[in-house]
């Protein structure tokens, strides 16, 4: 929650900065202790906060639906197992009505991204105080760190480090699936010779570079699209809890209407925070199944 001392862009900023690892100016390693430490160390500095919280929730989506497995049974099965039932049932249409050629990676991949995903949004409805407080106060006492140098954000999906580094593994999918099934030659075709075609090879000649920036363009959307969608509505999103909390600040009659509004948005956003997912792994889908098919 906002403090006295702390102003409302100063608060804003502290929840919206990653806590970041990396190679200071003068060669030494270590932890930003500003935003502005977080920029000097650049392209190759770590969210420590994003790849925490990605991985854990990753070991926990693999710990649930293994133990679902272990302890299923045909005879009296349980709420937990009827729930991955369900969602795996739920994949595998999804898969079924949008891919449409044969391939054993495709829906255990939907279903991790769908998943994954959904835990790291699911995030985004703990209060955006509890867990930075949390490490504020264990830096302090353990570390004796200056809390307002501790950022800890929980929501991965709001960075876009994690956002691109899934869209760009699709990305490689996209990639790998067309030259495996149309060839080097048929994928380059593709991007050569296609919408704009003629018979005489002069004009084919010219719409070459044409028919590549365009077909070019397309293909790159693609894994920016799935990234920035994902990534701009749970910022939007994790941004509207923050100015919430504000309100927090301003009194009691502030801060009850606050809670109504924090209460109502959070509704809402379970909304958001499923079709994020679902839909970040059905474009997933249909962009491979147009990797498998001829144009």
């Amino acid at each position: 929650m906002a403090s006295e001392t702390t102003t409302s862009k100063e608060y804003i900023q502290h929840h919206l900065q990653n806590w970041t690892y990396g190679q200071h100016p003068d060669g030494s390693w270590g932890f930003a202790h500003s935003a502005a430490e977080a920029r000097e160390m650049g392209f190759w500095a770590i969210h420590v906060d994003t790849m925490l919280w990605s991985i854990l929730l990753g070991v926990l989506f693999l710990w649930l639906f293994r133990k679902a497995a272990k302890t299923a049974s045909a005879e009296t099965p349980r709420p937990w197992q009827n729930f991955v039932e369900w969602i795996a049932e739920f994949i595998d249409t999804s898969v079924r009505g949008s891919f449409h050629g044969k391939d054993k990676l495709v829906a255990p991949l939907a279903l991790t991204i769908f998943i994954w995903i959904f835990l790291m949004n699911l995030m985004d409805l703990v209060p955006v105080d509890w867990l930075p407080s949390l490490a504020g106060w264990v830096g302090s006492t353990v570390f004796g760190v200056d809390p307002h140098h501790v950022y800890f954000k929980v929501v991965s999906t709001t960075d876009p480090n994690a956002t691109f580094g899934m869209a760009f593994a699709v990305f490689y999918l996209i990639l790998h699936y067309s030259i495996a099934n149309k060839g080097v030659g048929g994928f380059v075709g593709e991007l050569t010779m296609m919408p704009f075609q003629s018979k005489n090879p002069v004009v084919q000649a010219l719409f070459i570079p044409i028919n590549f920036v365009l077909e070019f363009v397309s293909l790159i959307s693609k894994p920016i699209s799935l990234a920035l969608r994902l990534f701009g509505n749970m910022y939007a999103g994790e941004m509207i809890f923050i100015l919430i909390a504000l309100m927090y600040s301003g009194g009691l009659a502030l801060g009850i209407f606050g809670g109504f509004l924090q209460l109502g948005w959070a509704i809402f956003h379970i909304l958001i925070i499923t079709l994020q997912a679902f839909i970040f792994m059905t474009l997933t889908i249909v962009y491979l199944d147009m990797a498998q098919s001829e144009h």
